[in-house]
């Protein structure tokens, strides 16, 4: 499933239920989900690693539906390499 595709598919799962949170209580819960995404990687399996990504992913598509922004227009930021030097690998000096 590509990003257009997979934002489509949280809209429609959850588009009305997160127009009524607004995108400050959403951020919040995609906050959340990052922490238990960090127990997962430390902690977890990879099942829980992938539950927990797959989580992030799909609360992060909300909450960029909310705020208007397509999540495959701001990947294109990273298509032809690192967005400062534009290079892949990315050559920008460490620190």
């Amino acid at each position: 499933m590509d990003l257009a595709a997979f934002q489509a598919q949280m809209r429609a799962l959850y588009g009305a239920r997160d127009e009524q949170r607004g995108p400050a209580r959403t951020f919040a819960w995609f906050a959340e989900e990052c922490g238990e995404l960090s127990r997962a990687i430390f902690r977890g399996t990879h099942d829980d690693r992938v539950t927990e990504f797959s989580d992030v992913l799909a609360w992060l598509a909300s909450l960029a539906d909310l705020t208007g922004v397509d999540l495959a227009d701001a990947a294109q930021r990273y298509a032809e390499g690192c967005p400062r030097c534009r290079r892949s690998p990315c050559g920008c000096a460490r620190g």
